[in-house]
């Protein structure tokens, strides 16, 4: 009698095989042409409005949460550590994920009500901000400073550069 996990064993098997033979059987000139589709469609992709300077600081943030996050994860699933340490990655891990959705809902509410790119970074009390424009006054940052400190309950020290 063939249970469940056999049978799904056997379909996604047969699917991979049936794919691999595709794969093989392809003309190298139609693969080639494939993948020239793909590369000029990247390259419209890459045109956009966003300084480099933000768009670096995103990339550049979101490789450290990465590796932050596989820290943590490898902590929960290492079987010699204790309850303790386990508990603490995974608040650790919690307030990463939290971090990471207010620093992206900051973004929106800068975009939307100021009409300002911005990439915002959030370390425990201290929140940073890079927003791209050629005009920065104090006036900006000050409005800026108070519309997000709104969205908190304690007292944050918040930054606001202009690039």
């Amino acid at each position: 009698m063939i249970n469940k996990e056999n049978l799904w064993f056997v379909t996604l098997f047969s699917l991979i095989i049936v794919l691999s033979i595709y794969y093989i059987s392809i003309p190298d000139n139609l693969l080639k042409d494939i993948t020239n589709n793909t590369n000029s469609n990247t390259t419209e992709v890459g045109n956009i409005n966003e300084s480099s300077a933000l768009v670096a600081l995103r990339v550049e943030a979101d490789e450290e949460t990465l590796k932050e996050i596989q820290t943590l994860e490898d902590i929960l699933t290492d079987s010699t550590k204790s309850v303790i340490e386990k508990n603490d990655a995974y608040e650790e891990l919690q307030q990463v994920n939290i971090n990471k959705g207010k620093e992206e809902e900051l973004e929106k509410l800068i975009k939307n009500e100021f009409k300002y790119d911005a990439f915002v970074k959030i370390n425990g009390n201290d929140i940073s901000i890079v927003i791209s424009s050629s005009e920065h006054t104090p006036e900006i940052a000050n409005n800026i400073i108070r519309k997000v400190q709104e969205k908190f309950d304690t007292k944050k020290y918040i930054t606001v550069k202009f690039q």
